[in-house]
């Protein structure tokens, strides 16, 4: 029995996505729901599997098949605006479509599953950021968090701005949006990267999704726990965690709490297994 239990995991994981797959297939009559859906979960099923395998790569795996699948297929190739832009303006449409229902299953509600696990496994621009040099931040955290909030209301401006100038060819100009946008994220957050000698130093202080995120995550099911007996209090986990979580405290009013992206290196670093 026990060699099954490695299974159970990805088996939810994947079940959870089937499920929405399934769902969206039958309520919208569009078959791409059930490979869309069925695509992500089998993506982030193998991602977990690999980890609790000890394969060092598994989340990159997982951000890289995600990541690029949104950001080239959905995005370039077929066209949609999968920022929060795209949202905005199909919420305005009135349309339960595309990028309406990526940021209700991955980043409104979805979160209440998984917390912030988009940020470190789905996220195109963090798949890039990732990459980067400075994987553990060597400075304290900045008090800038409220950038996020200029942007997001930015990017609701500036799709409201369109409807009410009844600008012609909207879709056109979301593609480009998307493309332009894109462009602005990855030269911000590179930029931010080597200033403050940090990766995620975009999606701490400029990141719009965060606003979405944030909520829903303090409730999170999945969640980093610490068992107090086990922990010797020597930093590691800490030291390692790339959005500042102080994961030994399993208050969900913990430093940064609503920040935790799931990267599981606090556990991978743990010599006590505490975590």
């Amino acid at each position: 029995m026990k060699q099954y239990k490695k299974f159970l995991l990805p088996a939810l994981m994947l079940l959870i996505f089937e499920a929405v797959a399934v769902t969206l297939w039958l309520t919208k009559d569009n078959i791409f729901y059930l490979f869309n859906f069925s695509y992500i979960g089998f993506s982030v099923a193998l991602g977990i599997f690999l980890y609790m395998k000890g394969y060092k790569h598994a989340r990159r795996i997982v951000q890289l098949l995600v990541g690029l699948y949104m950001l080239v297929y959905l995005g370039l190739i077929k066209n949609e605006n999968m920022q929060i832009e795209g949202f905005w303006y199909y919420l305005f449409t009135g349309t339960f479509e595309a990028a309406v229902i990526h940021y209700a299953v991955a980043k409104i509600f979805g979160p209440l599953i998984f917390g912030r696990g988009w940020c470190g496994y789905a996220c195109w621009t963090a798949m890039v950021l990732d990459f980067l040099p400075y994987k553990v931040p060597s400075q304290p955290r900045k008090k800038l968090g409220w950038i996020r909030y200029v942007t997001f209301a930015l990017s609701l401006v500036f799709v409201a701005a369109l409807f009410l100038a009844k600008a012609g060819n909207i879709e056109k100009i979301m593609f480009w949006a998307f493309i332009i946008g894109n462009t602005l994220y990855y030269a911000a957050g590179i930029i931010l990267a080597f200033a403050f000698k940090d990766n995620r130093a975009f999606c701490k202080y400029i990141c719009p999704v965060t606003v979405f995120l944030k909520p829903a995550s303090y409730f999170s099911l999945f969640r980093i726990k610490c068992d107090k007996e086990k922990c010797v209090s020597c930093g590691k986990c800490k030291k390692v965690c790339p959005m500042d979580v102080d994961v030994t405290d399993n208050s969900r009013k913990r430093l940064n709490a609503t920040e935790c992206i799931l990267c599981m290196e606090c556990v991978k670093n743990c010599p006590k297994d505490a975590l």
